[in-house]
């Protein structure tokens, strides 16, 4: 196990998730992420701000099967049950294969048999509430959850309202919480940022490196989504010391202890007095967002987050 553990992997999968194939750039592995003209969503390379390492490479899609791997780690439906098929070959598709699971069951929150059906692949999830709800079925599972960088910015609250991150939040409706923004935005002062955030109102979208030291100014930060997996946002903003609200559903609540590093419920009334209070009290906001910080220093540091997939990799091809 030790010297699979240490051999470096080439490892072949795919730019889904931008923020955490950064994250995960960090185990020291190679990384080949399959590309297509243009870089289209879920064929992206070496794109946006993050600071790739020298261990992230782009491989063409039409040259994939030349290509020599240790492992395919697949990340979404469709890379595993179709690019898998048309684009690898017959050796590359008999290679370990890990699928990385971003989120909870879409279709039934806890009826739903995962989509890998296979006793030689892995199934890592991101949080145990999403192991939790999926059907595994005959797929061995795991969790590994998220690992952050620490930004180098420090929350100020100087700005007495709330911020929201949420991508494409009108398209994505109820399940991102659209109709609790729009609903608390009414009587709470937040602003919205995140890919088409005019069209919900809010302000447009902030870059990544960017983000930390824009939302550190905003006195909490507010999670509106019913129903999905925790948000790499919401950790990266406790890092930076910033008090979270959110619902009192999915991974969040083994995460927010109540009036130690923000607040989590269900009735959005108490979250609306929350807010007010900590509008009114920069101190109590500071007090929660230094609780919070410590909370994500301890649970998702990048170092409790290499080992982790480092063990996974290594149970993988061994």
């Amino acid at each position: 196990m030790q010297h699979e553990r240490s051999r470096r992997l080439r490892v072949l999968t795919w730019h889904v998730h931008g923020n955490y194939l950064y994250y995960l750039s960090h185990v020291p592995h190679d990384f080949y992420l399959v590309t297509r003209p243009g870089n289209p969503a879920g064929y992206a390379g070496r794109v946006g701000q993050f600071p790739w390492g020298d261990n992230v490479f782009e491989v063409p899609q039409e040259v994939l099967q030349r290509q020599q791997f240790d492992c395919v780690l697949y990340q979404s439906r469709k890379h595993y049950l179709e690019d898998r098929h048309a684009y690898l070959s017959a050796a590359q598709r008999a290679l370990p294969a890990i699928f990385l699971e971003h989120d909870p069951p879409q279709e039934h929150p806890t009826a739903t048999q995962h989509f890998v059906q296979d006793a030689n692949a892995l199934l890592v999830h991101v949080t145990p509430f999403n192991a939790l709800m999926w059907d595994s079925g005959i797929t061995p599972s795991t969790v590994v959850e998220h690992g952050v960088v620490v930004p180098d910015v420090r929350y100020s609250g100087e700005l007495e309202r709330g911020i929201v991150v949420v991508n494409n939040l009108k398209r994505r409706g109820r399940r991102l919480g659209a109709d609790i923004y729009a609903q608390l935005a009414e009587r709470v002062p937040l602003d919205l940022v995140g890919m088409d955030a005019p069209a919900a109102g809010g302000i447009g979208e902030v870059g990544n490196l960017e983000l930390a030291a824009f939302c550190a100014r905003y006195r909490f930060f507010f999670n509106p989504i019913r129903y999905t997996s925790l948000g790499l946002a919401v950790i990266e903003a406790m890092m930076i010391g910033m008090p979270v609200i959110g619902l009192a559903t999915t991974e969040l609540v083994t995460v927010i202890r109540n009036e130690k590093n923000g607040y989590v419920d269900t009735r959005l009334d108490k979250l609306i007095e929350v807010m007010h209070a900590l509008l009114h009290e920069p101190a109590l906001a500071r007090q929660w967002g230094e609780e919070a910080r410590r909370t994500a220093r301890e649970r998702f540091n990048i170092d409790r987050f290499v080992r982790s997939w480092m063990d996974v990799f290594a149970t993988a091809v061994r």
